[in-house]
């Protein structure tokens, strides 16, 4: 069981959680990907961009460079269809962990840096919309 918003780690970009939105509106997850560019070279392409896992602070931010599986169609909460490069990553959430596709975008504007989409949540978890944090945040419980 989860609820509505949930601390969760991008284990290979990042030991700091993040706070997600269980979004079952979305199909694909997404992530505030700061001054991104696309890099192709000899392995393929590649995405670097700075992410800023707490919002409002500047603490812990760490720059990035991951592999692109590949660009998805996606249709933004304003309505505007945009293609945005696809990542695939392991992402810890509770005790479960799993590999997870995520959109790159510019978040900014938004009330979180990730949303987590149905694709990922699909028969894992069951949603309580009426609660948040069910499960500790990821450093708390490594520190214990």
């Amino acid at each position: 069981m989860i609820g509505w918003r949930e601390w969760v780690v991008l284990t290979e970009l990042t030991p700091e959680p993040i706070k997600a939105k269980i979004d079952t509106g979305a199909v694909t997850s997404s992530l505030h990907a700061l001054d991104m560019e696309l890099v192709t070279g000899e392995i393929g392409t590649v995405a670097r961009f700075v992410l800023q896992p707490r919002q409002g602070t500047h603490a812990s931010v760490v720059d990035v460079e991951v592999p692109i599986v590949g660009f998805k169609k996606v249709r933004s909460s304003n309505g505007r269809a945009e293609l945005r490069p696809l990542i695939r990553t392991p992402i810890v959430l509770g005790d479960t962990t799993f590999e997870v596709d995520i959109t790159l975008a510019s978040r900014d504007a938004m009330g979180f840096r990730m949303l987590l989409g149905r694709r990922a949540l699909k028969r894992r978890f069951w949603i309580d919309p009426s609660r948040s944090f069910l499960h500790t945040s990821p450093s708390e419980s490594l520190h214990h």
